[in-house]
């Protein structure tokens, strides 16, 4: 997308916003605002047709995610779906939010018969575009869908698609709790805080100011999910923190952020549509979501440890050494190997996960 057309189509989706500021009075709550620059229709960030993925800033991407890195990742991943596949006698992958695609290659190449039908959940009919020239080889295995279905079998796959779900925010000021809000402003639109009775899942230490996320949609998403699911797992790898960490007393400004080129701001309500807009994943909802709606999670670890748990190591044996770097950059510690998580839930009774064999941090949710 053209400097032109960014330009264009940030201008249109502000002028969308502002309006929905207006009927609502003056006032959305930053969930609202959040939502709307990345799904509104043809002009929100995961639906017009910016380019995104990509590893480099001179492909016109924002950043990169761990299967555009190298097939190790989703190679190692396979070993573990296919487990999951064997364990809950079901034929079917589910990706959500399939990005450009490339975990779903590599997941079918890597499990070959095992998998019977591939179905896609994704908003964004530009990245839709993206998948359906790389998927094309195989043929009507791959299927999309725009939302859940009453009823789903299968292994669930999600690679950084919770971070991406709405959030709330929530700003402590002199000891009162605030949600914060976007009002337009005569440079575009500004936060603004209002009291509120919501608070964060546990007490924050000290009287200081501190700004937070709740995460009632990824939490609502966990319980449709669970629904819906009528046999099968499911595995969400995403960067994030179990409860005490992520709402630790020195954690004052939160952890919500934008990445364009390749780099990293904290200012949501600037260029809107043109920017990805994160926050990182609260593990310990994500689990107690599960659990409530009567999934059983199968184990919580580090990225690093769970794909050498799948064996990522024998394949990058396999692969040589062109793939030391990227395989550095998942499983580092000071790359993606500590920073992303691996959570895995499950229908039915518990068993025995592979990429939790060891390391399993479960019990620190």
């Amino acid at each position: 997308m053209s400097k032109k057309e960014a330009a264009s189509v940030t201008s249109a989706l502000a002028s969308l916003i502002g309006q929905s500021i207006a009927r609502a009075g003056g006032w959305i709550p930053f969930d609202r605002f959040m939502a709307l620059a990345l799904y509104a229709p043809q002009l929100g960030y995961y639906a017009n047709a910016s380019r995104k993925f990509g590893t480099m800033p001179s492909s016109g991407s924002d950043f990169v995610t761990a299967p555009e890195l190298t097939p190790l990742f989703g190679r190692a991943l396979a070993r573990q779906v296919a487990q999951a596949l064997e364990v809950t006698g079901t034929r079917e992958v589910w990706e959500f939010g399939a990005g450009s695609g490339a975990l779903a290659q590599q997941l079918l190449q890597a499990l070959g018969d095992k998998v019977e039908r591939y179905t896609i959940v994704d908003l964004s009919g530009s990245l839709k575009d993206r998948q359906r020239e790389r998927l094309q080889p195989f043929g009507d295995r791959v299927q999309w869908a725009s939302e859940l279905p009453d009823a789903m079998r299968g292994v669930v796959v999600g690679n950084e698609v919770l971070d991406a779900m709405p959030v709330k925010l929530l700003h402590r000021v002199a000891g009162t709790w605030h949600e914060r809000g976007v009002v337009r402003a005569d440079a575009g639109f500004a936060f603004e805080d209002r009291a509120t009775d919501l608070r964060p899942p546990v007490a924050i230490e000290g009287m200081h100011d501190y700004l937070t996320e709740v995460h009632p949609q990824a939490q609502a998403f966990i319980r449709t999910l669970a629904e819906r699911l009528q046999a099968g797992a499911a595995f969400f790898v995403d960067y994030g923190f179990p409860e005490h960490e992520y709402y630790h007393p020195q954690r004052h400004m939160g952890t919500l952020m934008c990445h364009r080129g390749h780099l990293a701001d904290p200012d949501p309500l600037q260029d809107v549509g043109s920017k990805d807009i994160t926050a990182h994943v609260d593990f310990t909802g994500i689990g107690v979501a599960a659990q409530e709606s009567g999934l059983n999670v199968l184990g919580y670890t580090s990225q690093a440890q769970f794909l050498l748990n799948c064996g990522v190591l024998d394949l990058v044996g396999e692969a040589g050494p062109r793939e030391h770097p990227a395989l550095h950059k998942l499983v580092g510690e000071h790359e993606m190997g500590e920073l992303f998580k691996v959570i895995g839930l499950a229908v039915g009774g518990f068993w025995d996960s592979l990429g939790f064999a060891q390391g399993d941090r479960t019990h620190r949710l």
